[in-house]
């Protein structure tokens, strides 16, 4: 599903992917090392784990791709004009949601 979510505008990709690897990663001894190990990934997953926390450029970086995904979504909806408002609406108020929690999540202490 998160790959499909990749292409089909308003569908969540992040959450499959983040449910997918969990469940992959208890599963999995060598996936769980790989991802927290992971160059990219295993800073993020190691705030969230010891601090519940997000970085800044994280936050930032999820809040454009979901506006980016909002305008899509009401382009695609202006340009068809066959869905109702709430087709709309409804996934823009969840990204709403998503980002008023991510932004009330702390930031990781810095190092030094």
């Amino acid at each position: 599903m998160g790959i499909v979510g990749v292409f089909v505008p308003g569908l969540p990709t992040t959450v499959f992917i983040l449910v997918a690897a969990y469940a992959a990663s208890r599963g999995s001894e060598r996936l769980h090392r790989y991802l927290v190990t992971h160059p990219r990934f295993g800073p993020m997953i190691h705030d969230w784990h010891l601090h519940r926390a997000v970085s800044r450029r994280a936050k930032w970086a999820a809040t454009w791709t979901m506006l980016a995904s909002a305008v899509i979504l009401v382009a695609l909806m202006l340009w068809t004009a066959s869905h109702r408002w709430w087709m709309v609406a409804l996934p823009i108020a969840c990204m709403a949601v998503v980002a008023a929690w991510l932004w009330q999540r702390p930031e990781p202490p810095r190092a030094g």
